[in-house]
């Protein structure tokens, strides 16, 4: 593993030390001396006393340097070490710290011998542009609603959450405590998808799992993540007041909360949430920035699906700091049975109409292998959407796909089931909750086909209207807007009527 080399040990060089060990990689301190490398030692960081004599005081004191960072106090003393780093490592990329009270012909000197110099001016005006400039607004005003909030703050994800609600919910929990606000992840429904259980399980991430008849008085503030509504693919009541709401699908009527972070530019919550976490927490915890990762490439499809420029530099930012062992153990967990089973029943009570297939696979199946099955089945030779529907108790559940760019999916389950129940998602993906009782009247004998036939019927006529794709960007200026906010501005022509 490759090593960042600190040569000198002023309390900058300690502190940049400090920092490059939080991240992947090797960090290595050398001083001339001994009590600051003693000092270094009992934080945990490796260390060795040199005399800097020449350049081969810092040659080979450790294997693999990729990059070497000169951090003592005095000017003077940081040309002289950049000499020696200079002849040492004259392949490596090398950034030094001017020191302390440094002239401009100082910093001049220093260029010549190094790829960048930094002063302490300069130093914290990077380290804190990100959350004082304007691009840091929507976090800033973000922290002012977390420290605003009574705890503590229940994160509900929608139900059976997904890599892309559970990574978010996480994230807002840590943003939460940095904000000093006690912060809880719940979900209503299972997590029972192979490969979200291990990426729970792996992750180490506390999840309460809420009851219908969970005491929601316990909790001061309700937040919502990777969805909009209460009581909408969740299991809150629907009278319940949500604080804070961060999501990236288009949401179909006004978000009623106080805050809302809406960002329907991104294919991922969990790139919204780590735009947030970068400017406040430029070093998350491993886990944290393996999860919010995952969730990424789970919902863009590993970045070929509704992906945007922000998923990509987000996904740039965390992957030198994520875990990719424990993201390949995540993404190889086998196919559970039940998963085949479904894809097999898929395929066998499929009905293709044109290139759009259909198919109910009965009673008693998981969510999780509805959305599999309606992304196995899309890759069939002439098929360009499906759509898998089955039951569970009195619920009827859906999962739709396409790969059809005249076709709006999200809008179109939603024109087909909204008025029985609920429904929605994005251009290319969606899924639909619907009670039986508004589909048909149940009966033991014939449920099922009273349900594949008025599911279908309703899927297809909404699918003959052809609702085109919303328009890219639709959403931009709304992406931080409260109602409060959307309410003081004027409609506008190119959202969708029911739109915000």
């Amino acid at each position: 593993m490759s090593t960042r080399l600190v040569v000198g040990c002023g309390s900058v060089g300690r502190q940049l030390a400090g920092r490059l060990a939080g991240r992947p990689g090797n960090v290595f301190v050398v001083s001339d001396s001994a009590q600051r490398v003693s000092a270094v030692r009992d934080r945990g960081i490796d260390a060795a006393t040199v005399s800097f004599e020449d350049a081969s005081s810092i040659q080979g004191v450790v294997d693999d340097v990729s990059s070497v960072i000169i951090g003592g106090e005095l000017p003077a003393r940081n040309l002289a070490l950049a000499r020696l780093a200079a002849e040492a490592y004259p392949e490596q990329f090398c950034l030094a710290y001017a020191g302390h009270d440094a002239s401009a012909d100082d910093r001049a000197a220093l260029g010549t011998l190094v790829d960048r110099v930094v002063d302490t001016g300069s130093a914290v005006y990077e380290s804190l542009e990100p959350s004082i400039g304007p691009a840091g607004r929507p976090t800033r005003r973000l922290q002012r609603r977390l420290r605003s909030l009574e705890g503590p703050l229940a994160i509900v994800t929608h139900d059976n959450p997904d890599p892309d609600a559970i990574g978010s919910a996480i994230a807002l929990c840590r943003l939460a405590e940095i904000a000093g606000l006690e912060a809880e992840a719940c979900y209503y429904g299972r997590i029972s998808h192979q490969e979200n259980l291990a990426f729970v399980n792996l992750l180490g991430y506390e999840l309460r799992k809420l009851r219908p008849d969970t005491d929601l008085s316990a909790f001061g503030s309700i937040a919502l993540v990777d969805h909009a509504r209460p009581g909408v693919n969740d299991g809150l009541p629907p009278e319940t007041q949500v604080d804070m709401v961060l999501d990236h699908h288009p949401p179909r009527e006004p978000v009623d909360a106080p805050y809302a972070d809406l960002r329907t530019d991104a294919g991922a919550t969990s790139t919204l949430l780590t735009d947030h976490l970068r400017r406040l927490e430029p070093d998350p915890p491993e886990a944290l920035a393996t999860g919010l990762l995952f969730g990424i490439r789970v919902d863009t499809d590993d970045f070929t699906r509704g992906v945007s420029w922000s998923d990509l530099d987000a996904a740039s930012y965390l992957y030198p700091l994520s875990d990719p062992d424990k993201l390949q153990t995540v993404e190889h967990q086998a196919v559970s049975t039940q998963t085949l089973d479904t894809i097999g029943q898929a395929i066998d009570g499929a009905v293709v109409r044109g290139q759009t297939l259909a198919t109910f696979v009965g009673e008693g199946v998981e969510r999780d292998a509805l959305a599999q099955a309606a992304d196995r089945l899309l890759t069939m030779d002439g098929v360009t959407t499906t759509f898998v529907f089955g039951y569970v108790g009195d619920t009827v559940y859906g999962s739709a796909r396409t790969c059809d760019g005249d076709i709006d999916i999200g809008e179109t389950l939603r024109d087909a089931f909204d008025q029985v129940g609920s429904a929605g998602g994005h251009a290319n993906m969606a899924g639909a909750q619907l009670p039986i009782g508004m589909l048909v009247e149940p009966d033991d004998e014939e449920t099922g086909a009273m349900i594949r036939e008025a599911v279908s019927a309703r899927f297809f006529e909404a699918l003959d209207t052809r609702p085109l794709p919303r328009p890219a960007g639709a959403f931009e200026d709304e992406r931080f807007l409260s109602i409060e906010d959307l309410a003081e501005r004027p409609a506008r022509r190119d959202h969708h009527p029911d739109g915000p």
